[in-house]
């Protein structure tokens, strides 16, 4: 299988977070692509670099101050006093507090929802690069569409992506990777696709960009989040608005749940997929679900990630899998090699 990729994905390594009144190691680090890249060519699948697509992609599904944001926050530093290594946030909007400032603290505030969604040095080049590793994924997977053909490829995102909204981050997530891919496929193809999220968080970033289109259906398995990230939506009451009421779906699992109810819901969500009649499926791959995950919730075993593969393998949909969460553990490399022999590439 091909694997696209960006060197930049070592970039943006923050070692620790804010959690509980006092600092944590952080789990979102480059270790995260060193392992996962090191598993996926010790498989022997083919590591292609993508090439720079440039920022349209990604503007067709973020806001272009945001986008701005992103890109020159670090610059503008010197507008703050005693700056670290890294800029955080210290207060956030809540209902009826939607004005814009100017200044970047408060935009910092802004534009990323949480105390672990920093801004270091070369958090763009990293985020930037995740981006264009989705869109060449699209690229590669909806060509191949418009011939006839279903294949199937996997980009090595990170940082990953699917808390990310159109106009802000949270959850380590800048650029929503697998909201990037989805759109590219559909201005490609012309048609429908769906994206289904297997993270055990939810992808409420993805729900929030497709929430009112009928064009792209979303799904998301993920562990129920009344007590869990991100604790504000992914409810089964959530089902899209205006044109996109019915196209977004949530399937919240109880925490501790194992293969049999994780493969259940995902066989359910590709029934769904197909009664939408989608033309490309993006698939974001969260390996977080595992027992052994550092901040998981649920029990799902190698074997579960294996069958998993196999059952999107099945459904015979031209398939883009975008890495999103997955922390270092000692199953995590293995999760991953497992997940895409039971896809087949």
């Amino acid at each position: 299988m091909l694997v696209f990729h960006s060197d930049a994905s070592l970039l943006q390594n923050p070692p620790t977070f804010f959690r509980h009144g006092r600092l944590m190691p952080h789990p979102e680090t480059s270790e995260r692509y060193r392992v996962l890249r090191d598993a996926v060519t010790g498989a022997g699948h083919v590591l292609h670099l993508a090439p720079d697509a440039g920022v349209a992609s990604i503007k067709a599904v973020h806001a272009p101050d945001y986008v701005e944001f992103l890109r020159t926050a670090w610059d503008r530093r010197g507008e703050l006093k005693n700056v670290g290594e890294e800029l955080l946030a210290t207060q956030f909007p809540r209902v009826g507090m939607d004005t814009r400032p100017v200044g970047l603290q408060g935009q910092l505030g802004f534009y990323l929802g949480d105390t672990s969604t920093s801004i270091r040095g070369d958090t763009w080049d990293a985020a930037y690069g995740a981006a264009q590793a989705a869109v060449a994924l699209a690229d590669h997977v909806g060509d191949a569409a418009l011939k006839g053909e279903a294949a199937t490829a996997y980009a090595l995102c990170r940082p990953p992506g699917h808390h990310a909204y159109t106009a802000y981050g949270s959850g380590f997530c800048y650029l929503n990777n697998s909201a990037i891919a989805a759109q590219r496929l559909r201005e490609k193809l012309g048609r429908p696709v769906a994206v289904l999220d297997i993270d055990v968080h939810h992808g409420n970033g993805t729900q929030g960009i497709f929430y009112d289109r009928a064009d792209v259906l979303t799904i998301s398995i993920h562990a129920d989040t009344s007590s869990y990230f991100p604790f504000y939506c992914g409810y089964q009451g959530e089902t899209g608005l205006g044109a996109g009421e019915g196209f977004n779906i949530n399937m919240p699992l109880a925490h501790g749940s194992g293969n049999e109810v994780w493969l259940a819901a995902i066989r359910d969500g590709l029934d769904r997929v197909a009664g939408f009649g989608a033309a490309a499926l993006v698939v974001a791959l969260g390996l977080d679900a595992s027992e052994e995950d550092p901040i998981g919730a649920l029990k799902v075993t190698t074997d579960g990630f294996r069958e998993a593969g196999a059952l999107i393998a099945s459904a015979g949909l031209p398939t883009a899998f975008v890495q999103e969460g997955g922390y270092l553990c000692e199953a995590l490399p293995r999760n991953l090699v497992a997940f895409l022999s039971g896809v087949g590439g």
